[in-house]
């Protein structure tokens, strides 16, 4: 009885982090495509291609389900959710407001704390820079999502920063996609810098506008992308 119960506390204890490392593992495996959009599978077949056991695939798949990652069908498994254009565009008017609103609060906060963070988005964009260069694009979509993630958690919002990573993970492999298609890349270097700049001098309102400007013009450039080659699910 009492080694029972030991055993039970002991598996009780590795329960979270067993779900958490579901969680993460299902979760990449969406983002790099490795489980396409579309895909369905029982919760043991997944449980097997990671190397793990059904019960916290099962709670992870619940997750993500939150997310808008995946749908927990009964009895059916679980389905990799899709995202068609119209998905896009609700996506980018989320993330126009957040990310605009959070240059706006970084470049009003103390002298010290946005210059802090100024200087880390000028360290992301120098890695855009590099990349751009260099011609490797994944390196560059890496940087670019590592300066909007600065961005917002800058803003120091926590309800933000969960909204926005929710997004992300909808968006990534669209992003990803489109990568060797746009041909303005080295427009958001630029567009970046411009608000480091307005953060630095403290400028909110010129902050707010900036962001705003440079994700709507990401928009316009990636949703005629995904009409042009008639993709209907990504």
């Amino acid at each position: 009885m009492v080694r029972a119960r030991a055993e039970a506390d002991r598996e009780t204890e590795r329960r979270p982090s067993l779900v958490d490392d579901a969680y993460a593992a299902m979760k990449q495996a969406i983002r790099d495509s490795s489980f396409a959009p579309g895909y369905q599978a029982s919760e043991q077949e997944i449980a097997l291609r990671l190397g793990m056991s059904r019960t916290p695939v099962h709670e992870a798949a619940i997750r993500l389900q939150e997310d808008g990652l995946v749908r927990v069908l009964p009895r059916r498994g679980i389905l990799i959710c899709a995202l068609a254009p119209d998905d896009m565009r609700e996506i980018y008017d989320v993330i126009v407001a957040i990310e605009g609103r959070a240059a706006e609060l970084i470049a009003a906060s103390p002298e010290e704390r946005r210059m802090a963070v100024a200087d880390e988005l000028a360290d992301r964009t120098d890695a855009m820079e590099a990349a751009w260069t260099e011609q490797d694009l994944r390196s560059w979509g890496e940087a670019d999502e590592r300066f909007h993630r600065a961005l917002v958690e800058g803003a120091g919002n926590g309800r933000m920063i969960r909204i926005i990573q929710t997004i992300n993970d909808q968006s990534h492999r669209a992003r990803m996609f489109t990568l060797k298609l746009r041909r303005e890349l080295g427009a958001s270097v630029e567009e970046h810098r411009r608000i480091v700049a307005c953060i630095r001098a403290g400028d909110a309102a010129g902050a707010m506008e900036s962001a705003r400007a440079h994700r709507l013009r990401a928009r316009d450039t990636l949703l005629p992308l995904l009409d042009s080659f008639g993709l209907k699910h990504l």
